[in-house]
């Protein structure tokens, strides 16, 4: 996964080792590698702010003799990219939803993004992964538009052995995750994970019913599900989301089939939350906590 940013960074190492650590010398090739960053899926804000901060960090270095030039690059770039990636929000899922149950309440995440993100598949992975963990889980099907969705949902819940919540196609959706939530509290379940209609960022009434559902219940968690292959896309979605509805932490979602990855340097650095997950595959399990120095070693490597 993620060959092609793996290779422009690698790229950019090996021209930036053997020219002189100068502005003028450095700016057309890091003029080359802002536009390799672009073409794979990082934002040109992001770009810009990359290449902006190479310059700064390696203008005017004098390399001793015995000092490895190549290793003084890298680390550069690892830390401008930690930089990036990094949030002030620090989320743990699994402490978050015990300090609930200590207090015997449940743990509430809305679920949103556009369809054909793997959204509802996102949601069955986590809802394994908390019982996993020992919590009890209730799923909302607050989907109530797209034909289909109740079964979906249901489907899967029915695979991991959880009860999912429904109302009829057409009710409030408001209304389910309402309800949900108080049969959770009178039947002592951990976590609510409620699924909502996939829409288009753009799509401005149906932004203003998913704000609905979060002033009603008031989520401990939204987390927005993105799609990594859409590239630039994918940031757009988050940016809009977070604007319209504010979200607290992302899911990316079908990394294992980017090659590109320029959108998880993308999307965390337009809304300042943390990706919390990876979606890498179609099995319930494939679903691992993401970890920005883990990655940023990865495709340094």
């Amino acid at each position: 996964m993620f060959e092609k940013l793996k290779s422009g960074l690698k790229g950019l190492v090996n021209k930036v080792t053997t020219t002189e650590l100068k502005a003028e010398n450095l700016r057309p090739v890091l003029s080359e590698f802002k536009i390799s960053l672009v073409e794979n899926d990082v934002a040109l804000p992001v770009a810009e702010r990359i290449c902006d901060e190479m310059e700064k960090r390696l203008d005017g270095v004098q390399v001793k003799r015995l000092e490895d030039r190549r290793k003084i690059v890298e680390k550069n770039m690892q830390e401008v990219l930690l930089e990036i990636m990094l949030t002030n929000d620090k989320i743990d899922l699994l402490e978050a939803v015990e300090e609930k149950r200590k207090r015997n309440l449940p743990f509430v995440i809305v679920f949103v993004g556009i369809n054909g993100t793997g959204k509802t598949t996102t949601i069955a992975k986590v809802a394994r992964l908390l019982n996993k963990n020992d919590y009890s889980v209730v799923l909302a099907c607050s989907d109530t538009y797209r034909a289909g969705s109740i079964e979906q949902l249901e489907e899967h819940a029915k695979r991991l052995g959880m009860r999912m919540i429904k109302h009829k196609y057409g009710a409030d959706p408001a209304a389910v995750a309402y309800d949900t939530i108080n049969h959770a509290k009178s039947h002592g379940i951990n976590v609510v994970l409620i699924d909502t209609a996939g829409r288009m960022q753009t799509n401005r009434n149906l932004m203003n019913e998913l704000a609905k559902i979060k002033r009603i219940i008031n989520p401990d968690l939204t987390i927005l599900t993105v799609d990594s292959l859409t590239g630039n896309d994918a940031v757009m979605q988050a940016e809009e989301f977070h604007k319209s509805v504010g979200i607290d932490a992302t899911i990316l979602t079908k990394v294992d089939a980017d090659v590109k990855g320029g959108s998880a340097l993308s999307v965390t650095y337009v809304t300042q939350k943390p990706i919390i997950f990876i979606g890498t595959g179609q099995r319930y399990e494939d679903l691992e906590e993401f970890n920005p120095e883990k990655f940023v070693q990865m495709i340094l490597k």
